[in-house]
């Protein structure tokens, strides 16, 4: 089917827990775009590596790679903290990464037909996969504020844990996240930067979409 117009493409960067997952979704359903938390990529091959450790090898995840679905991101075993930190590890090798990259850029850029377009959200989308988006954000919130988040999360999941191990889990990732040689999180010159720590969900969102309203044209073109 051919598009009647162009597609929309927002590139979102945050580190762990500041709400960029939770923002990406609601974009995406509002704007009706497709939506990839590009971070779980990598927490599916933790998730194998932890699972399968015998079976763990870079043909094998080239293999699961290609046949890869959104839909198979979803599982709950990517959650947990023990995934989280293994997938910050397995994302500084530059093999896997160039896997995970070609999945990516199929999604930014060859959305399926009925969407109007592609929001990613993870640690390198604005500069590393999708530099020309129209929209780009940064999104972060104090360290503590997304503890605690993360730690809720967590306890609605029925997960065994505390603060203060969340909060050393994610400063562990953070560490990881922004001192990575291999695509490192940062904020770009041209990512709007927004601030959660005394936001709310709905707050952050109209935040977000009076920005992406305000360059939109009425037909929903840039």
């Amino acid at each position: 089917m051919k598009r009647k117009k162009k597609i929309i493409k927002i590139a979102i960067d945050s580190p762990a827990a500041a709400g960029a997952g939770t923002q990406a979704k609601l974009i995406s359903k509002h704007y009706n775009l497709l939506h990839l938390d590009t971070g779980r990529c990598y927490r599916y091959i933790a998730n194998i590596k932890i699972s399968n450790p015998l079976r763990y090898s870079f043909k094998y995840i080239e293999k699961k790679i290609k046949k890869l679905r959104i839909e198979d991101l979803q599982s709950k075993k990517l959650l947990t903290d023990k995934v989280a930190t293994v997938a910050s590890i397995i994302a500084k090798d530059k093999k896997i990464r160039k896997l995970v990259h070609s999945f990516q850029l199929n999604c930014a850029y060859n959305p399926p037909a009925k969407y109007d377009g592609s929001c990613l959200d993870g640690r390198d989308i604005t500069y590393k996969i999708i530099p020309d988006a129209e929209f780009k954000f940064f999104i972060t919130a104090n360290i503590k504020t997304r503890a605690r988040r993360r730690y809720r999360e967590l306890k609605r999941l029925k997960k065994n844990t505390n603060y203060d191990e969340v909060l050393k889990s994610i400063k562990i990732r953070d560490k990881n996240d922004y001192s990575r040689k291999i695509s490192p999180l940062k904020k770009t010159k041209d990512s709007v930067l927004i601030n959660t720590t005394n936001l709310s969900k709905r707050a952050c969102f109209l935040k977000i979409k009076k920005i992406i309203d305000r360059k939109l044209k009425p037909n929903g073109n840039i």
